[in-house]
């Protein structure tokens, strides 16, 4: 160590410009504990990329997630395998940055930005910087305008808008993925960014080729990082999903980000807390968890007047179908509304799976005509009475003419679960998708707006009080 700092202030005199030029010393590896990793010796700041060097030769990269004193803890990028006590622990200069443009759509890659297709290095004009660009709210352009996502149930009762940020809730196979798939085929955003992070490593290739398949990769950029990788990696992963969609955005185009999951990048960051010393909370939790989420989920949106934007989908993972999960419920409280996929319409055969009844879109008031929230409150409500009725219709104990609304929601049950439905090679886009409704709740809106109304109307009551 002092000979090289004594070679150093030797050369000294002849660098360019010596101010600039600082030496940093090389630490040393003392402890592994599960995840993480205890070096001495290094002035190094949270964030510092490092690689761990063992006697034979072996590198991990790893990053700085915290320190206490003079030891620095640090978290491997990849599984750690033949580290022993005394490995040398080197600062990084610099990440290798990844080359992106227009090029980079048809690539998969990891969380470093490394292809994983086995087409060659990364092609593209510039690199990527990693750290996001900040957008001031007030400058944010408001969310004015749909986004068709080719999904008939979504574009005309949860309809979404350019910019905004939706949950989709689900337990585990329910067809979230398939309906990500679909979407990534049929909407009509320029680019899409799908982040897989945390799924079964099988899932990534089954995705791409029977989920996306040629037509979606064309303009897709896919960012995976399966279960058994490190959690850094898989945080990273997500991370840089963002920043890929960033990046487009910038460019001035509308970018699709869909994002599975929300819940592994959480469990990730718990991962890398829990090793570092961070106390547990909410199931296991630590507080650090709740801060991460706002921070990647408010990257998305639309940029200033006239530029780009990220409508971004985040699919949350219900744990034994529970709504009121820590996860679920924070997420639900930061994006701009969510998307239920019921098991029990999954058990039923219909798909995509979405509980119109428990789903929202926070944006779609001021984006739809009234015309359209007056049919999806209609198609709601409907819906809604019949499943009030549902056992007593199944037993045969209601009977006809009892409730007229209710009669209504019998006859069109049927229609309305159809409506819902979708096959998976099937697009319909926003015009269809309105035309669609209207045919559907056409002759119970023309007697009083709603059906609501309309059997309002039909009841002897009101009958007896207009005579």
């Amino acid at each position: 160590m002092s000979s090289r700092r004594d070679l150093w202030y030797r050369l000294r005199p002849y660098l360019p410009n010596p101010s600039e030029v600082v030496p940093e010393a090389e630490g040393k590896l003392v402890r592994s504990v599960g995840l993480t990793l205890e070096a001495v010796g290094l002035s190094v700041s949270v964030g510092r990329q490092c690689v761990v060097c063992s006697r034979d030769g072996r590198k991990v990269e790893a990053e700085v997630v915290g320190f206490a004193g003079a030891s620095i803890f640090l978290m491997p990028v990849k599984r750690v395998e033949g580290l022993e006590p005394g490995a040398r622990v080197i600062p990084l200069a610099h990440s290798s940055a990844m080359r992106i443009g227009l090029q980079t759509l048809g690539r998969v890659i990891n969380g470093l930005g490394q292809p994983l297709d086995g087409l060659g290095p990364l092609q593209g004009g510039e690199f990527l910087d990693a750290h996001p660009r900040d957008i001031n709210p007030l400058k944010r352009h408001p969310i004015s305008e749909p986004l068709d996502v080719g999904i008939r149930a979504i574009n005309a009762l949860v309809t979404v808008g350019r910019g905004q940020r939706m949950g989709l809730f689900a337990g585990s196979g329910v067809g979230k993925s398939v309906l990500m798939g679909m979407m990534t085929k049929y909407t009509t955003a320029d680019v899409v960014v799908v982040g897989l992070v945390g799924e079964r490593g099988r899932e990534v290739k089954e995705f791409i080729d029977h989920i996306l398949g040629p037509e979606g990769m064309q303009r897709a950029v896919v960012v995976a990082s399966p279960a058994d990788d490190a959690p850094l990696m898989r945080l990273r992963a997500s991370q840089l999903a963002s920043r890929v969609a960033e990046y487009y955005r910038d460019q001035g185009l509308n970018v699709l980000l869909l994002m599975d999951s929300l819940t592994r990048f959480a469990q990730a960051q718990r991962e890398i807390s829990l090793a570092i010393g961070e106390p547990p909370a909410t199931k296991g939790y630590p507080p650090s968890v709740f801060a991460k989420i706002p921070e990647l989920v408010e990257r998305a949106g639309n940029a200033a007047e006239g530029e780009g934007s990220i409508t971004a989908f985040y699919t949350v993972l219900t744990e034994g179908d529970d709504l009121q999960d820590p996860i679920a419920d924070s997420a639900r409280a930061i994006l701009d509304g969510h998307i239920v996929l019921s098991r029990t319409l999954a058990e039923e055969g219909v798909y995509p799976a979405i509980d119109i009844e428990a789903s929202i879109s926070r944006a779609m008031p001021n984006i739809v005509p009234t015309e359209h929230l007056q049919l999806m409150q209609s198609f709601k409500q409907m819906l809604s009475r019949y499943n009030q009725n549902r056992d007593l219709i199944t037993i045969g104990a209601y009977s006809a003419g009892s409730d007229p609304l209710t009669d209504q929601a019998i006859e069109k049950f049927p229609k309305l679960r159809a409506f819902i439905q979708q096959g998976l090679q099937e697009s319909v886009h926003m015009p269809e998708s309105m035309n669609n409704l209207r045919a559907l709740l056409a002759p119970v809106q023309s007697k009083g707006g709603s059906p609501l109304a309309a059997a309002h109307n039909k009841t002897p009551a009101n009958k007896n009080a207009s005579t």
